[in-house]
């Protein structure tokens, strides 16, 4: 891969997590950073392992896993939270509705 791939693959962790940090307003646009930054990680630590020599395979297996898992427990959460609160917005949320 030429430099600019890599320089964009480095970079995408980074930026998946400062889309994070902006986009929270509505739980499904968080869930979506949060896939974003579970599938950067899934492009960029088995890239870290191959530049060290070391053997990836079983780790990517395992992050996707855990990205399937955060994805499914997300929506199961936004549908309980849409039909308890009748919208996904996270500032809806307080401690006295909970």
């Amino acid at each position: 891969m030429n430099n600019s791939t890599m320089t964009i693959m480095y970079l995408l962790p980074l930026l998946a997590m400062t889309n994070m940090m902006f986009n929270q307003a509505h739980f499904l646009m968080t869930l979506l950073s949060l896939e974003g930054i579970t599938l950067s990680l899934v492009l960029f630590i088995p890239l870290i392992l191959m530049n060290t020599h070391a053997p990836n395979a079983a780790l990517t297996v395992i992050l996707l896993t855990f990205g399937a898992c955060e994805a499914s427990l997300g929506l199961g959460l936004m549908v309980l939270m849409s039909r308890s609160y009748g919208s996904d917005m996270l500032k809806s949320l307080t401690l006295t509705k909970c």
